[in-house]
């Protein structure tokens, strides 16, 4: 899965060249983010202000400056990565294929997981990767300013320790992906079971369409009784995970305007860093829980990762005869 894309002499220049240009993309997008973080602060207290109209103007000129390139930063970043992902689906099918035409038996699923599981594979491990390293810069970027911002501010209740809100952050992150890990535990195997079943009731389909005689509506209608089982099984876990996560998502919205909140109404801090404050906040806090605001797609990945590593000890145990 890995070595057929980054040790190919034919990939080699996609592979390595089209991960550091998607890895610069990304640092752009951060640095952006970094600067509107700190418009943001300005932005609102020139309205909190209400008393110079060019300067609220100047913003939204600099805003604009911003923006531009961000979006098309954003959208060309979305476009390589597309890119990306099918020449790494691609390496792995020309990888797979020799090796299937080989082989001496037949492998249940072997279609579907050349034609499908390795398209997934190849998005989901760019997007899981590449949003990871998001993640780490945005907290490199925004940890110094999130700790910079704690000291501007008195919270009730807790005790007066240097960037206070980066432990906040730190703790609640933590905390729900220790929750989370035990809510959507089962996840990854009903997901696999899905798919293995999802391949038998396709299989059965295509040997049906192919000869009208092999049909049997009755096989038909178990195989797709036991999908419907194991769908509903699945629908159920994901009710109660994503109901956690929605939670949970609320929650980090509100907590940093509750924590400023204070500060603000004794005159502590104004309206823009209480404003820059949330969004540090956020983007520190969606960091570090960047694992809970992806499991549902980790899970569908794992259980992608175990369908191909199946498949590939098979076809090289296989090709070894």
């Amino acid at each position: 899965m890995l070595k057929s894309f980054f040790l190919s002499q034919k990939y080699r220049v996609w592979a390595w060249g089209g991960l550091f240009l998607l890895f610069a993309l990304t640092w752009g997008q951060v640095e952006l983010t970094v600067m509107f973080n700190s418009w943001y602060g300005e932005f609102y207290d020139t309205l909190q202000k209400a008393d110079d109209i060019n300067a609220f103007w100047d913003l939204i000129i600099r805003y604009g400056y911003m923006t531009v390139p961000y979006i098309f930063l954003s959208m060309f970043s979305l476009y390589f990565a597309q890119h990306y992902a099918f020449r790494w689906r691609e390496a792995i099918t020309i990888y797979y294929l020799p090796l299937w035409e080989k082989t001496p038996n037949s492998i249940e699923g072997a279609s579907q997981r050349i034609q499908q599981d390795t398209y997934e594979f190849a998005k989901s491990l760019e997007s899981i990767g590449l949003g990871l390293f998001k993640a780490l810069l945005t907290l490199i970027a925004f940890i110094p300013i999130l700790w910079a911002l704690s000291d501007k501010l008195t919270i009730p209740f807790l005790p007066d320790i240097n960037g206070m809100l980066v432990y906040i952050a730190f703790f609640t992150s933590i905390g729900g992906m220790i929750i989370s890990y035990f809510v959507g535990i089962k996840l990854p195997n009903i997901e696999y079971n899905n798919q293995k079943l999802e391949a038998k009731y396709r299989k059965e389909l295509v040997y049906s369409e192919d000869d009208k005689k092999f049909a049997k509506t009755e096989t038909l209608f178990e195989l797709f009784l036991g999908l419907k089982a194991n769908y509903i099984k699945m629908f159920n876990h994901y009710s109660y995970f994503s109901l956690w996560n929605y939670l949970y998502q609320q929650v980090m919205i509100i907590l940093p305007y509750i924590i400023t909140a204070p500060s603000l109404f004794s005159g502590i801090i104004t309206l823009g860093i209480v404003t820059q404050t949330g969004n540090a906040f956020r983007k520190v806090n969606e960091s570090f829980s960047y694992l809970i605001d992806r499991w549902t797609d980790i899970t569908k990945f794992l259980s992608v990762i175990k369908r191909l590593k199946e498949f590939e000890k098979i076809l090289l145990e296989d090709n070894k005869q």
